[in-house]
C-alpha cells in the first residue's frame, strides 16, 4: 500500500490560521505575531548506549505563545519527527487549549529517535539528559510538558524526577501524565479517548441517530484508539474496524476491543485477529460506517483518498489527520468533521486538572475527574457549534475562529511590550 503523503504540519497550521484570520477579520498585526512560535530550542542530546557507544540525538522544544498562560504540550519520541512538525503541533496546542478555555498557551517537544529499538535504560538516560537540557525553559508556571507519541507515564516520572533533582525538592507540577504513585491524576490515561467519546455522543445527537449499534471504524489502536474502542463498546456501539501501523481488521458484526488488545499484546499487531477479515489502513478509511475516527498519525486523509470516505461523520482523535484539500472534499460530500483541537482535547483538560491538583497537593477521585472532563468537553462542543451555526460554517472553521479569537483578545488586552 502506498503511504499517504504527509504535508508539512507547520504549513497546514499556517493555512488554518490564515483562513480563520480572514473569516474573522483578525488584526493583521496579531496575525503576524501568531504566525511564529515565540521560541524554538534545538538541543543535541548525547547519551551512552548499552553497548558503551555514545550516540547524539536531536531534541526540540517549541513554545508558540503564552498570552493565555504557561506553555503546555506533549513530548514525542519518533524517528521521523522534524522541527517543522513540532512547530505546527505547538501552534495546534495553542488553539486546543483556547477552544476548551483552559489557561495555557501551546508548546510541543520531541526527540528524533526510534524508541522501539532502544532499551529501557537507554530511554531513561535519553529522557533525563533531554530534560536537563531544556530545564531552563520549562517549569510549573512557565512550560508544563506531557506525554505524546511513544512517551507515557514512565517518561514523565523520569522528567519530573530529573527536574526536581536539579532544583533540590519534589516538583510534581512541572509535568502532567505522571504515574499515580508520583502525583499523577486519576483518569489521565483514558482522558483523550473519553473526550473523543463525548464529542462522538454530541455528534450522534446532531445526526439524529442513536449510540446503540452505531458503526465505528478506528484507525490507530494505541492508547487513544484502544481506550476509545473500549469506552464506545461499553456504550453499545459496534466497533466494525480497527487498525495499527501493520494493517487492520474488519468484522461487520463488531469486534471486542478488550480481546483485540489482548491479541495485540501477544502478537504485536491487530492483524490476524481470529474471526476478522484483514484489511489495509486505506480500506479502513474508506469503510462504510457511521463514525470514522482517525487516531493514528497526521496526514492520513488527503486529496487522493478523501473522495473514498463513506462515513457520516469524522471525529479527529489524531492531530491533523486531514489535510486542508481533503477538508474541502469532505465538506463538498457533506461529511461532518469534528476537528482535532476540539475532539482530542480531553488529554489536555485532564492534564490541567492534574496540574491544579499538584499545585494544591490534592488528589481527586476518578468520578470527579470524569465529571469535570465531560462537562468541559460538552460545553466546548456547544461553544463551537454555536459559532458554526451563527456564521454558517463547518466545525473546524468555527473552532479556529473561537480559539484564535480568545488568544487575540488576550494579546490585545496585554499589549505589546516594550
Amino acid at each position: 500500500m502506498e503511504e499517504p503523503s504527509i504535508p508539512n504540519a507547520y504549513d497546514v497550521a499556517l493555512k488554518q490560521l490564515a483562513l480563520a484570520a480572514e473569516m474573522m477579520g483578525l488584526d493583521p498585526n496579531i496575525h503576524e505575531i501568531l504566525k511564529y512560535p515565540k521560541r524554538c530550542l534545538i538541543v543535541a542530546v548525547p547519551i551512552k548506549m548499552d553497548s558503551g557507544e555514545v550516540k547524539v540525538f536531536t531534541g526540540y522544544r517549541v513554545q508558540h505563545t503564552d498570552a493565555r498562560g504557561p506553555y503546555k504540550g506533549g513530548i514525542r519520541y519518533h524517528p521521523s519527527v522534524t522541527l517543522e512538525e513540532v512547530k505546527g503541533l505547538a501552534m495546534l496546542m495553542t488553539w486546543k487549549c483556547a477552544v476548551v478555555d483552559i489557561p495555557y498557551g501551546g508548546a510541543k517537544g520531541a526527540i528524533v529517535c526510534d524508541p522501539k529499538r532502544m532499551s529501557e535504560t537507554e530511554l531513561e538516560r535519553l529522557t533525563r539528559r533531554y530534560t536537563a537540557m531544556i530545564a531552563d525553559i520549562i517549569g510549573p508556571l512557565r512550560d508544563i510538558p506531557a506525554p505524546d507519541v511513544y512517551t507515557g507515564p514512565r517518561e514523565m516520572a523520569w522528567l519530573m524526577d530529573t527536574y526536581s533533582q536539579l532544583h533540590g525538592y519534589l516538583i510534581p507540577e512541572v509535568v502532567t501524565g505522571k504515574p499515580l504513585s508520583v502525583w499523577g491524576s486519576e483518569g489521565r490515561l483514558k482522558a483523550t479517548a473519553r473526550g473523543v467519546s463525548v464529542c462522538i455522543k454530541e455528534t450522534v445527537k446532531e445526526l439524529g441517530i442513536g449510540l446503540r449499534g452505531l458503526k465505528i471504524a478506528i484507525q490507530g489502536f494505541g492508547n487513544v484508539g484502544s481506550n476509545l474502542a473500549t469506552i464506545l463498546a461499553e456504550e453499545g456501539c459496534r466497533i466494525i474496524a480497527l487498525s495499527d501501523s501493520k494493517g487492520g481488521i474488519y468484522n461487520p458484526e463488531g469486534l471486542n476491543p478488550i480481546k483485540v488488545l489482548e491479541y495485540k499484546r501477544s502478537s504485536r499487531s491487530v492483524v490476524g485477529f481470529p474471526g476478522a477479515k484483514t484489511i489495509s489502513n486505506e480500506e479502513l478509511l474508506a469503510m462504510e460506517c457511521d463514525i470514522l475516527v482517525p487516531a493514528a498519525l497526521g496526514g492520513q486523509l488527503t486529496e487522493k483518498n478523501a473522495e473514498n470516505v463513506k462515513a457520516k461523520a469524522i471525529v479527529e482523535a489524531a492531530n491533523s489527520p486531514i489535510t486542508p484539500k481533503a477538508d474541502e472534499i469532505l465538506a463538498e460530500k457533506g461529511i461532518m468533521v469534528i476537528p482535532d483541537i476540539l475532539a482530542n482535547a480531553g488529554g489536555v483538560c485532564v492534564s490541567y486538572l492534574e496540574w491544579i491538583q499538584n499545585l494544591h497537593r490534592e488528589h481527586w477521585p476518578l468520578e470527579e475527574i470524569n465529571k469535570r472532563l465531560e462537562e468541559r468537553m460538552s460545553r466546548s462542543y456547544h461553544d463551537v457549534k454555536r459559532v458554526a451555526e451563527e456564521k454558517g460554517i463547518d466545525m473546524r472553521k468555527a473552532a479556529m475562529i473561537l480559539a484564535v479569537g480568545r488568544v487575540a483578545d488576550s494579546m490585545k488586552t496585554l499589549g505589546l511590550w516594550p
